[in-house]
């Protein structure tokens, strides 16, 4: 009370109060003296830093089978990655503010090189904690050493070392991960180039075994592309299980309408694999074009442009095609001017009739070569007698001036025919 009266005589006589010092607690005192301990002992270990950096070294190359590899191929490297990150450690121990940024910085690209490397992320981790748990042994030692009873001191910063070693692992992993991610999308995207290239039938001789080694595809093997198209609301994962059956080794690339798949048939050793896929009931909406089988990933462009063959083919409602088994309607879908002059050609006159008159024609002549040219299950598919079939067919053969008795009539017919359904514009 007293105290506080002389207070405020002090401020209204304009007189600034002058503190009592304080005494300093018996916990900073104990703070205080450990850190010092701490900093005598690691600018100890500073002075030894190559000895530390064989104990490191020697104990990775027994505990840590990845690093035993690393260090076979390049044992210098190794060596020289343990001395930075401990050298940054210990320097941290002794000026915590003016080398943390510098030892966080190392400890990044540690993780990003690892990551590049190959190394995996748990023998990274291991390592830094080994480093962590070797940097405090070696304090301890050094304290025991030269001031036995100053050991104590170390357990009130044992916290903040291991707290240390904790940060550093965050951040080692952090940077793994994050350069993980981005080898991952590299090659992604690398991957999707190359595919992209022999699908186009742009890829460079020199580029093949890049593309065999991205695609995990033998550069010499029998390939055949599949080309799929789906409408609106079907899922392409499904289309694209429809169209190439479990178990099929293919590499999928996503177009802008169709999605193409570069199916290995064989590996070129003279191992058969698995046939052509034989799409079979693909869901409503997707249309599927298989295209003929090609040897060698040189050859993919072409096998593409098969397939876009056999896609269009494809009814425009869904379904699936095989180009072997649809030749002639490849050949007209291959040369759509020359199918569409044929059909002018061919079927001229009729195509010149009364729409419902020209239908019936059409219908009838589409039929009965449907029917393997049988008049009696052309009838019956279009409920009339087969000698109406026969009328109907008749009078093709006048209005076109061709003969269905004879092949090579028959031939142009049926080219014609398959023009018209197909080339529609």
């Amino acid at each position: 009370m007293q105290h506080a009266v002389r207070s405020r005589a002090a401020i209204r006589s304009g007189l600034t109060p002058v503190p009592r010092p304080r005494t300093p607690s018996v916990a900073s005192l104990i703070d205080a003296d450990a850190l010092r301990v701490l900093h005598r002992a690691a600018r100890a270990l500073l002075d030894d830093l190559p000895g530390l950096t064989d104990r490191l070294v020697a104990v990775l190359q027994e505990q840590e089978p990845a690093y035993r590899a690393a260090m076979t191929k390049d044992p210098t490297a190794t060596w020289q990655e343990a001395h930075r990150s401990l050298r940054h450690s210990v320097n941290s121990l002794v000026d915590p503010r003016g080398a943390r940024d510098a030892a966080r910085r190392c400890s990044w690209r540690i993780g990003a090189t690892r990551a590049e490397q190959g190394l995996p992320l748990d023998a990274l981790l291991h390592a830094f904690r080994l480093g962590g748990s070797l940097v405090w042994q070696r304090l301890v030692e050094e304290t025991s050493r030269t001031a036995p009873e100053d050991v104590r001191l170390l357990v009130h910063v044992a916290a903040d070392v291991w707290n240390f070693v904790d940060e550093h692992c965050t951040l080692v992993a952090d940077a793994y991960r994050q350069t993980e991610w981005q080898l991952s999308r590299r090659r992604e995207n690398r991957a999707r180039l190359l595919a992209a290239g022999l699908l186009d039938g742009t890829s460079r001789i020199a580029d093949l075994p890049e593309a065999a080694q991205a695609l995990d595809l033998p550069e010499h093997g029998r390939y055949v592309v599949v080309a799929v198209a789906v409408g609106p609301g079907v899922r392409p994962g499904a289309a694209r299980s429809a169209a190439v059956p479990d178990g099929t080794r293919v590499q999928w690339h996503a177009g802008a309408d169709v999605d193409y798949g570069i199916v290995l048939l064989g590996d070129g050793d003279g191992d058969a694999g698995p046939p052509q896929p034989v799409p079979d009931g693909p869901p409503p909406g997707v249309r599927i074009g298989v295209g003929s089988p090609v040897a060698g990933l040189a050859a993919v462009g072409d096998a593409r442009r098969l397939a876009d063959t056999a896609l269009g083919i494809c009814p425009a409602a869904g379904g699936a095609v095989r180009l072997d088994d649809h030749l002639p309607a490849a050949l007209v879908v291959s040369s759509p001017e020359l199918g569409r002059a044929l059909a002018g050609q061919v079927l001229g006159p009729l195509l010149r009739l009364e729409p419902a008159d020209r239908d019936v024609l059409l219908d009838t002549l589409t039929t009965w070569l449907d029917c393997d040219g049988s008049a009696q299950r052309a009838g019956e598919r279009l409920y009339c007698h087969r000698n109406t079939v026969l009328n109907r067919l008749r009078r093709c053969e006048q209005l076109t001036g061709r003969s269905l008795a004879r092949p090579a009539d028959l031939v142009e017919i049926s080219l014609a025919l398959t023009a018209r359904r197909l080339l529609r514009d």
